[in-house]
């Protein structure tokens, strides 16, 4: 039965909604912005284009943003290697476990997905003290007190969505293409290489894109953990910006900043965009 077409009413109504909606959406970002180019250093713009709307605040974040006592550059590199370390790790784990689980029968695996749902239904600040003993305990305050403690503590902490969601993934991959590989003479690491990963692109894609996002905006574990200002983050460095009083914050700084911050995100998302859709969508609806 064909649909009926919309009439210039409906078409005009859903022309509006969209309209109104992106305005909603796209009002923060322009506040964003028109905080960034005034010079001023005020937090409510009075217009789109401030008077003497210039791009001096960029030029201060990218050299030496106010008040942290290093560069950009060396947040920059550490937040790089967090995001980095924390997506390839979850990668890693994540995808080897969730083919245990998806492909394999042992005790305790139902009570395993049970508890994965658990730890995902718990705020991340509840874990800070259960993990900052951890790690201190387990590898030292020298390295607990850097960025490779807190890509531990991160990991663990994005593991189980890591998990739950390629076990959905995989769980849409026929079984019955390994067993023929494995027949025609493929070890169980070929099958795993080269049956199962190609096809699990799309998981794989959105899991490292989460793994990426949730180390590129860590804030909570790093500030409890780290003290050594080499050591400092883009997250860290942002907070840091927030004066005592709404006086004392650098506006312009902090907005320029959180627009320079936000950009590796979005483009790690429009690369990665052809793959997530397939691997949200499969991912979610099986268990």
């Amino acid at each position: 039965m064909l649909s009926r077409k919309p009439t210039l009413a409906q078409q005009l109504l859903y022309q509006f909604l969209c309209l109104l909606i992106l305005a909603i959406v796209l009002f923060p970002v322009l506040w964003i912005v028109s905080m960034a180019i005034d010079p001023r250093d005020l937090a409510r713009p009075t217009s789109l284009i401030p008077p003497g709307a210039s791009l001096k605040a960029f030029q201060k974040v990218l050299d030496k943003p106010t008040p942290n006592p290093v560069t950009f550059a060396e947040l920059a590199r550490n937040s790089a290697i967090l995001a980095l370390g924390v997506s390839l790790l979850t990668v890693l784990l994540g995808t080897t476990a969730a083919y245990a689980f998806s492909r394999f029968r042992f005790p305790g695996r139902q009570i395993g997905m049970l508890g994965f749902v658990i730890i995902l239904m718990l705020p991340a600040v509840g874990t800070v003290t259960a993990l900052f003993v951890l790690l201190n305990t387990l590898i030292g305050p020298d390295l607990r007190n850097s960025i490779v403690g807190v890509a531990i503590a991160m990991t663990a902490s994005a593991l189980p969505f890591s998990i739950w969601n390629m076990k959905g993934f995989i769980d849409t991959i026929p079984k019955e293409l390994e067993e023929a590989a494995l027949i025609d003479g493929a070890s169980p690491n070929q099958t795993f290489f080269r049956i199962m990963l190609p096809l699990a692109v799309p998981g794989l894609a959105i899991t490292a894109l989460f793994g990426f996002m949730t180390g590129w905006t860590e804030f909570v574990l790093s500030w409890q953990f780290i003290t050594r200002p080499q050591w400092f983050t883009l997250a860290m460095a942002l907070y840091g910006m927030q004066g005592q009083y709404a006086s004392n914050t650098p506006w312009s700084q902090f907005a320029a900043m959180s627009i320079i911050v936000s950009i590796p995100i979005v483009l790690v998302f429009f690369a990665l965009q052809r793959y997530l859709i397939s691997g949200l969508t499969v991912g979610g609806v099986k268990g």
